[in-house]
């Protein structure tokens, strides 16, 4: 088979470039590959969705113990290895992704492994895009575990920057592990489980804590990508975006809401396309048609490109049957393909889903009948380009390199 595409490498002017993207939009089966001079980019960046706050489950590899709930993480004093005295909250939990496990130094069962397993974690979150996410370690056994037992016993697993552990007065750890849902009376009864997750935007997954170092630093590395996009600039406080403010492509793609299989809302513009490479496909979850071959095509990109993926180049699968296709059903699914951080698996209520659909050349009047084709596009240099998503997979990469690669 071979791509339908077509390029076109001049710049025009700005009504050639809307022109391009409606364009780009109507057509379904046909080639294109249109170049639109890049606007100036907008100021308003992802606004976080209250209904994005909400419970994760960690999926069938790593399963949750338990909900996380909703934690309100308290701000007590206490003390790290190093006897330095540290607020919780505003030292270490705040505006920072975060892993918190439990163990005592005395513990001769999964304490040693869970400090094992912390170790190899900060390895992996090293040689990543984690440097930022923070690993801290809470002693259950406060009375016992001095700053000093705390820094030998975490001495032999190479803890050093980035690993915070702490102690302090039974009174103040007691009342944290309350409020973090992990109190118990009897330390030899704790759970090996890591609370992962991101306070300042109330999203936490609590996860087995012997699960694999990759899998976990996995999940650190959503929520980081997650506070990254929220931290983007934003229109000023108290202003609401006018069209005025806004580029042509954003005013085409519109910031129409949508939902990742993590529950995280996410504008279709903004968050999704703005300054990104990007291939799209729609499908849906039920789907035993082309979807499976589409989507295998999607993880050979994701392998390929393992090293930008979730940096410059993003994966979007967006279904054509919202109903049925909920961020839940989605993240199992996603799951089950080893989707990794920069694929994104939406979502979204069935008229935004539509928006979405219709704003990418996506849509279709049955989902049986969803489109084949990928769009490929580069926002930041305006090249836009179209593949036949049953393709040789060879043939898509090749796409994908010459999109992600334009300087123009």
């Amino acid at each position: 088979m071979r791509y339908l595409t077509t390029s076109d490498k001049r710049r025009g002017t700005l009504a050639l470039s809307i022109a391009c993207l409606v364009l780009l939009a109507g057509l379904q089966d046909s080639p294109a590959a249109d170049r639109a001079a890049r606007p100036n980019p907008p100021e308003s960046g992802l606004q976080t969705d209250p209904a994005a706050g909400r419970d994760l489950d960690a999926g069938s590899t790593v399963k949750a113990e338990a909900p996380a709930g909703t934690l309100s993480v308290p701000d007590v004093l206490l003390v790290n290895q190093e006897g330095e005295p540290v607020h919780f909250f505003k030292d270490l939990v705040k505006d920072k992704v975060v892993a918190i496990n439990f163990i005592f130094t005395t513990c001769k069962g999964i304490c040693p492994a869970l400090g094992a397993t912390y170790a190899q974690l900060r390895k992996v979150l090293d040689k990543g895009a984690g440097h930022e996410v923070s690993l801290i370690s809470i002693s259950i056994d406060p009375a016992i575990d001095t700053p000093e037992r705390l820094k030998a016993w975490s001495g032999p697993f190479g803890a050093g920057r980035g690993w915070t552990l702490v102690t302090g007065e039974k009174q103040r750890v007691d009342q944290l592990l309350k409020a973090l849902q992990v109190f118990t009376a009897d330390k030899n009864s704790h759970s090996p489980f890591i609370l992962i997750g991101d306070a300042s935007a109330g999203q936490w997954r609590r996860v087995n804590g012997l699960a694999p170092p990759e899998k976990l630093a996995e999940m650190l590395l959503e929520f980081q990508q997650a506070r990254n996009l929220q931290n983007r600039p934003q229109t000023e406080p108290g202003r609401e975006a006018n069209p005025g403010d806004m580029s042509p492509a954003q005013r085409y793609f519109t910031d129409t809401v949508l939902t990742d299989q993590h529950g995280t809302a996410l504008k279709l513009y903004s968050d999704l396309l703005k300054g990104k490479a990007v291939v799209v496909n729609s499908f849906f979850s039920s789907c035993q048609g082309a979807c499976p071959v589409m989507l295998g095509t999607f993880s050979r990109l994701q392998e390929r490109f393992a090293d930008r993926l979730g940096k410059d180049l993003f994966l979007i699968s967006l279904t054509v049957d919202p109903e049925t296709d909920t961020p839940q059903k989605l993240s199992g699914y996603a799951e089950r393909l080893g989707a990794k951080p920069g694929w994104f698996f939406v979502t979204g209520s069935k008229e935004n889903v539509e928006i979405a659909l219709r704003k990418l050349g996506q849509a279709t009047p049955a989902k049986e009948n969803h489109s084949n084709v990928f769009v490929i596009g580069n926002e930041s240099t305006g090249l836009w380009k179209k593949a036949f998503g049953l393709s040789q997979p060879e043939e898509i990469i090749r796409l994908v390199e010459e999109v992600l690669n334009d300087r123009n």
